[in-house]
Parts: C-alpha cells; structure tokens; sequence
C-alpha cells in the first residue's frame, strides 16, 4: 500500500513539474480582468469535476475578496440539482450546462470546463454555447484531452491518464487562480 501512495505523489509531483502554466497563467489574467468588467463566470463538470467546479466557485467568490476587492461574480453550472435533474429528464443529459448557459451567459463572459477525459458531452456542449456566444473558453483536462482540448479557446492539458490525478489537477490549477486573485488590491 505504502508503495502505491508513493508512487501516486510521484506522478502528481511529475504533472505538477511539467504543467501547463501559460495557461494556467492566461486563465488568472482572464479571471482578473472579468472581476473588473463585473462579467460572470461559469464552471461546469461531471462527478468529481463537478464537486471542483462547486469548490472552485465558493474560491472565486469568497477566497479571492479582501478589504479592496470583491469576489468574482460565479456559478457553478453543477451546483443546482433542481435544474439539473430537470434540465436531464425534460430535455437531456448533454444539455444540462448549454440550456443554463444560453439563458444566464453573454459575450465577454468566461467558462471553465473541468473534464478528466476531456469527451463529456454536456461539457462539449457547453463549450459550444460559450464559443457562440462569445464566451472566453477554457477547460482543465487530463488522458489526451478529447474533444475540449481542441474546443476551448484555452485548453490546460495534463497528460496523465488517472481521473484522480486530473481531478487533483483542476484544483491545483484553479487554487493557483485563487491565489492571483486574492494577491490583487
């Protein structure tokens, strides 16, 4: 057992040295300036994505504000499970996070997508609404990237083929975010 936590904090530690941090660095800036334009942020994800883009949100609001500065203006796509089951049994599945996006979003607002695979088609469908709506784009994705690494106007690819570690990865990305965030006066 012992052998298998090491080895876990091995590859972490090995997709934490060789990340994507442009990226990570463009997705901060562009957090930044949607806070001063007051535009809105959505995130959006399945499973334990899901619970990140909750987590993310309660971060952007709350863990970036300081005495200077407000939180960003940001919801989790994932985070009402009265409009998701309706949205699933009413419409489908894959429209769970575009139906909300093409009712709440606007040119000049942002979308992170969170994805291990990257092929969700809820989350290849938000980030088609987002892109026709004008929407800067992003997702965190792990495993090759699927569909939203060559959708997102901005894609934050880790290769690494384990959900747990892509899953830890979008959190370590959106915390370096937070941290940027919270830096600003």
């Amino acid at each position: 057992m012992r052998s298998h936590i090491e080895n876990y904090a091995l590859k972490i530690a090995s997709a934490v040295t060789q990340g994507p941090w442009e990226n990570v660095t463009y997705l901060a800036q562009s957090l930044s300036d949607v806070r001063v334009r007051k535009s809105q942020v959505f995130i959006c994800g399945n499973g334990g994505s899901a619970a990140n883009a909750i987590h993310l949100a309660n971060d952007f609001l709350y863990g970036v504000a300081s005495s200077t500065q407000t939180g960003l203006r940001v919801e989790a796509l994932s985070a009402n499970p009265s409009v998701l089951t309706c949205l699933a049994n009413d419409i489908d599945y894959t429209e769970i996070f575009s139906y909300q996006l093409r009712a709440k979003g606007e040119a000049g607002d942002l979308l992170l997508v969170l994805s291990g695979s990257g092929n969700s088609p809820n989350v290849v469908e938000a980030l088609k609404v987002g892109n026709q709506l004008n929407m800067e784009t992003f997702a965190i994705v792990g495993f090759d990237g699927g569909v939203c690494l060559d959708l997102a106007q901005r894609a934050i690819h880790f290769p690494v083929n384990d959900m747990q570690l892509a899953e830890d990865l979008q959190l370590i990305s959106g915390h370096m975010c937070m941290q940027c965030l919270a830096l600003e006066t």
